[in-house]
């Protein structure tokens, strides 16, 4: 017989799932989309109960393109985007839609943490500003505002392990997740503090269990194997971050390695070992949160919308490149940029604040909201595709050039990972906006690869991680543009002050909109 593994992943935008083997190589493959629900400012669902439909669909999918016997799989492991949370009753069935990271509510709890806890007391023991309402902060907004279902929660997970309870029927949390739950995760110790979750009013007993990644918690259950087409008995691991999955099936597994994905949201991560780190000045500025590795973390800038600014393009735009890609079959994103190219660097004057759902590092803004600046006749659909990836990398370049700044080491060159990093023209704008050497990782199976790798460590199928470095293979190298990089850092600079600007409009608007 032979040994096969299974990875799945839920970004914000979909799920997929691949199958390898143990020399790396990509049997099979599946993704599906979902909807995002904003029903109100500020909020950002999924339909919870879409997950696990998805995930019987795309596991059928990857094992049947595989063509490989489900008794042949030696282990899974699950990641997702974070923060998330979904909510389930004793039943395992979800209460309510799923909250998404970019969901933005809780504004009220977090000025009730802010006065009742106090920020610096937060911080000092997670490591994790409230501004980005990690999941006890959403936890504290259902307390208040649907108490009857509140009362109903068996357990608050993540979308990841969400699935792992369907596959398994164990209620889990892995490390690397436990620090998007904030308030009272203790960063250097991995666990929940008890005495502030009392503090707080959040019984740690609606809280999963916490483990290492590399944990098997649980094994598939029949009934499970019945829906999903596997068989019962396979070990599931603990699982990871989405963003630990892309970066490890990318081969960082080494301090100072650097890795940028633009998926739906656009962030980069680069890996430490001194959680110190986390609580300096510049990390407080950042997102940090352990890394799958043991003993490592990661600090991870992160705008909220970075490829998922190019979809909303798509989605609300571009109905011609939609059409075209149904009839013909040529892709819309590439249609897209095949517009974008025709600009040049600068995008005419054309300058977009990509912060189409609040912003995250280094400016901390929930009310921030996407500005478009200098429009002009001249503009066509091809500037905003290119002032938009040029926002994109602006929004990431405010958080890189701070940690340049703090002296944490970087390895070079940067790799470039999922999502839009297909495009070259937004890599090489990434490259001349950073002004550092880039790389782009050939396989871009992505975050299930990854946690196809974790998996073969939970089970004892790799003595390690170091499989998952001699797998990568970096490809189609840039170089920056030190002209593009001047005049990017001019703009760069005009960008800035217009956020300087009218940041405290956004705070009026969002009174008008009835956000606060």
């Amino acid at each position: 017989m032979s040994d096969f593994l299974l990875g799945i992943d839920y970004g914000t935008g979909g799920a997929k799932t691949c199958v390898i083997d143990t020399q790396g190589n990509v049997l099979g493959f599946a993704f599906e989309e979902y909807p995002f629900y904003h029903d109100h400012p500020g909020w950002s669902e999924h339909d919870a109960g879409l997950y696990w439909e998805i995930a019987c669909r795309i596991i059928r999918q990857a094992v049947g393109e595989a063509r490989i016997n489900p008794a042949e799989i030696r282990g899974i492991a699950v990641s997702s985007a974070l923060p998330s949370l979904v909510m389930v009753d004793a039943g395992h069935n979800p209460i309510h839609r799923a909250y998404n990271l970019m969901d933005r509510r809780a504004t009220a709890q977090v000025a009730w943490l802010k006065e009742k806890i106090g920020e610096t007391r937060i911080f000092n023991l997670s490591g994790y500003r409230l501004e980005d309402h990690p999941a006890l902060v959403n936890l504290l907004w259902e307390k208040r505002n649907r108490p009857d279902s509140f009362k109903r929660i068996y357990k608050a997970l993540t979308i990841d392990g969400f699935i792992t309870l369907k596959l398994t029927g164990q209620a889990t949390l892995h490390q690397s997740g436990g620090a998007f739950y904030g308030v009272a995760f203790n960063l250097r110790k991995l666990c929940f503090d008890e005495a502030m979750l009392e503090e707080i009013g959040i019984s740690p007993d609606i809280l999963p269990d916490l483990y290492p990644c590399t944990a098997v918690v649980g094994q598939v259950t029949p009934q499970a194997a019945e829906q999903t087409g596997l068989v019962a008995g396979i070990p599931v691991a603990a699982g990871q971050v989405d963003c630990n999955a892309s970066w490890v099936g990318a081969g960082a597994i080494a301090p100072g390695d650097f890795q940028s994905n633009l998926g739906s949201v656009g962030n980069f991560g680069i890996v430490y070992e001194d959680v110190e780190f986390a609580f300096s000045d510049i990390g407080y500025l950042m997102m940090n949160f352990p890394y799958t590795l043991e003993h490592t973390w990661v600090t991870v800038p992160t705008t909220m919308t970075g490829g998922q600014c190019i979809r909303y393009l798509r989605d609300a735009f571009s109905q011609y490149e939609v059409e075209t890609e149904r009839v013909l079959g040529i892709s819309s994103y590439d249609l897209l940029n095949m517009q974008a190219r025709q600009v040049p660097p600068g995008s005419d004057g054309l300058i977009i604040l990509p912060f189409l759902m609040g912003e995250r590092t280094p400016i901390w803004d929930v009310y921030a909201r996407g500005v478009v600046f200098g429009l002009s006749m001249n503009h066509t659909k091809g500037h905003f595709v290119r002032a938009m990836m040029e926002g994109v990398a602006f929004a990431m370049y405010d958080s890189f050039h701070l940690i340049q700044q703090s002296g944490l080491p970087i390895n070079l060159p940067m790799v470039l990972n999922e999502g839009g990093a297909v495009s070259p023209l937004w890599r090489q704008i990434i490259c001349d906006v950073f002004n550092v050497p880039i790389v782009l990782i050939k396989r871009r199976t992505g975050a299930p690869f990854g946690d196809a790798i974790l998996a073969g460590v939970a089970v004892g199928l790799f003595p390690d991680f170091g499989v998952a470095r001699q797998w990568a293979e970096y490809i189609e190298p840039m170089e920056p543009n030190p002209t593009n990089h001047a005049r990017y850092m001019e703009y760069f600079a005009l960008y800035k002050k217009i956020y300087e600007h009218i940041k405290e409009d956004f705070v009026e608007l969002a009174r008008l909109r009835g956000q606060i």
